[in-house]
């Protein structure tokens, strides 16, 4: 049987699994549960491929994560930036395929954010004064498709602009910026562990878009982690490190854009280093 996780309440989770080689390791959850169910129960899973639908939207505009067990949904503002970290980590994966030549494996990473995330994210743009973008994700996506390289830097570069100005406006409106960006990160990361234990079957790369997956987030949480990171160790440099620790360790996991054959970790050794990297939260709250 695959093994299902279940993110139940503040700092704390459950993880069933039949038995296997290596140990189940208890992930401490997001504070905003969700539910992964893997044995004939409802899946709602953003930015999931090969028959994961996309979250439906709630009356209020929410994600429906795990609404099936009653979990609560995100706040709009971490909903709608950690969805826009989400594009972010399919761009990067998608660049470095490109710079690959590989385009045709690119063109996932490119479709995805418009088939799969914008949509949980658009009922809560304007309420944060947030332009919408759907044209500029679609525009990038077919100078993918066209291979055209010169139309795509300029796509790219006119989608990085939305992106921005988008982060902008949702962290104007959050107080303790840094803890927020923090949060999102781990709300990313914990995506990344889902995707990750897609790709993986019996020690293997079995799926390698859901490997690049989770490599995109991974990477992306770097790069917006170290955007606060100055701050962050102003407030608590050893937990700061520790932070550090744990991204270069899930960073660790992929060697390359296109997986080896045989994992580097299994999931529960990245859940784990993801686990590592939420406890450190509290220091910066």
């Amino acid at each position: 049987m695959k093994k299902r996780k279940i993110w139940a309440g503040l700092s704390s989770a459950v993880l069933v699994a039949a038995p296997v080689a290596a140990p189940a390791t208890a992930l401490p959850a997001r504070p905003q549960a969700g539910i992964e169910a893997k044995a004939g129960q409802p899946l709602l899973q953003l930015a999931q491929h090969q028959g994961h639908a996309a979250p439906a939207a709630t009356a209020g505009g929410e994600g429906d994560e795990g609404g099936a067990g009653g979990a609560t949904p995100l706040p709009a503002p971490l909903h709608v930036y950690r969805g826009i970290e989400m594009i972010r980590g399919h761009l990067t994966v998608g660049a470095e395929l490109i710079e690959a030549g590989r385009w045709a494996d690119a063109l996932p990473h490119f479709l995805h954010p418009e088939e799969e995330i914008y949509g949980s994210i658009r009922d809560q743009l304007k309420p944060l004064n947030i332009a919408p973008f759907q044209v500029a994700l679609k525009s990038l996506s077919q100078t993918v498709k066209a291979k055209n390289k010169e139309a795509y830097a300029r796509a790219r570069a006119a989608l990085d602009e939305r992106l921005a100005a988008a982060e902008t406006a949702v962290k104007a409106k959050e107080q303790d910026g840094t803890y927020f960006v923090l949060e999102t990160a781990l709300e990313v990361l914990q995506q990344a562990a889902d995707e990750y234990e897609e790709a993986v079957e019996k020690g293997r790369i079995a799926n390698v878009v859901e490997y690049q997956d989770a490599r995109g987030f991974v990477f992306e949480v770097d790069r917006l982690v170290g955007t606060v990171m100055p701050a962050a160790s102003a407030k608590s440099a050893d937990a700061a490190k520790a932070l550090q620790a744990s991204l270069d360790d899930l960073k660790a996991t992929f060697p390359a854009v296109m997986p080896p054959k045989q994992a580097v970790k299994d999931s529960g050794q990245f859940l784990s280093a993801v686990a590592k990297f939420e406890l450190q939260l509290s220091s910066f709250h």
